[in-house]
């Protein structure tokens, strides 16, 4: 592939834990919708025979907390809030309908996705804390039945609200393009990143390739 007018955004690394973690939330989601909404029955078979299906549902749960985390480890520093995501903010109409006039002063996220970011990371959090009160075959039992019910109540909740942003968050991949062949690749065009993450490719891009630069000079 020629990187020639291209720059890389994401490395191998954390595209392969971004993509297995992917995988192993859908497999969870769909065995957990499954129970949820009756009709979708049909999607637990993704994880085999119904007791196949409850006894891997919680084991790949703790697999999406953990790669959830190492993701958390990774990106927390370019999800931090800064003052420039105001001017997102303030230009969201535009942004909505991928428009692109102003210099909003992007960084690595812009300050949806680091909204979209924190949302996952609070989701998951709870679906982990939850998840281990319902998990009959191991704590359910150490838990009051009252305490069970709730926190069932909530798992159901926040993998509802999860899912929902994940829908979201992919729905903003489609609809910005070149944003899905660059979690793919790891690469994006220069054009793209100047356009959607202005600040990140002024600071951390082109500092980067000045040394090279002047070295072939």
């Amino acid at each position: 592939m020629d990187t020639s007018n291209r720059v890389l955004r994401t490395k191998f690394g954390d595209r392969l834990l971004h993509w297995t973690m992917v995988a192993c939330f859908f497999l969870v989601a769909m065995s957990g919708l499954s129970w949820f909404f009756p009709s979708l029955h049909w999607l637990g078979s993704v994880l085999g025979p119904p007791q196949l299906a409850r006894l891997l549902h919680p084991f790949l749960g703790i697999v999406v907390f953990l790669l959830l985390m190492c993701m958390f480890v990774r990106f927390v520093h370019h999800n931090m809030p800064v003052r420039t995501d105001g001017i997102w903010f303030r230009h969201i109409v535009d942004v909505l309908m991928n428009r692109h006039g102003e210099n909003l002063r992007i960084g690595k996220y812009n300050a949806g996705q680091k909204i979209l970011f924190w949302g996952i990371m609070s989701l998951i959090s709870a679906l982990f804390v939850t998840g281990l009160v319902i998990w009959r075959a191991y704590f359910a039992m150490y838990f009051p039945i009252p305490v069970v019910r709730l926190a069932l109540l909530a798992h159901s909740a926040a993998a509802l609200a999860l899912i929902l942003l994940v829908l979201g968050h992919i729905y903003m991949g489609i609809w910005v393009r070149g944003s899905i062949g660059g979690m793919v690749t790891g690469y994006v065009s220069r054009a793209w990143a100047r356009q959607h993450h202005d600040r990140w490719y002024d600071e951390e891009v082109v500092p980067e390739e000045t040394p090279s630069a002047k070295r072939r000079s």
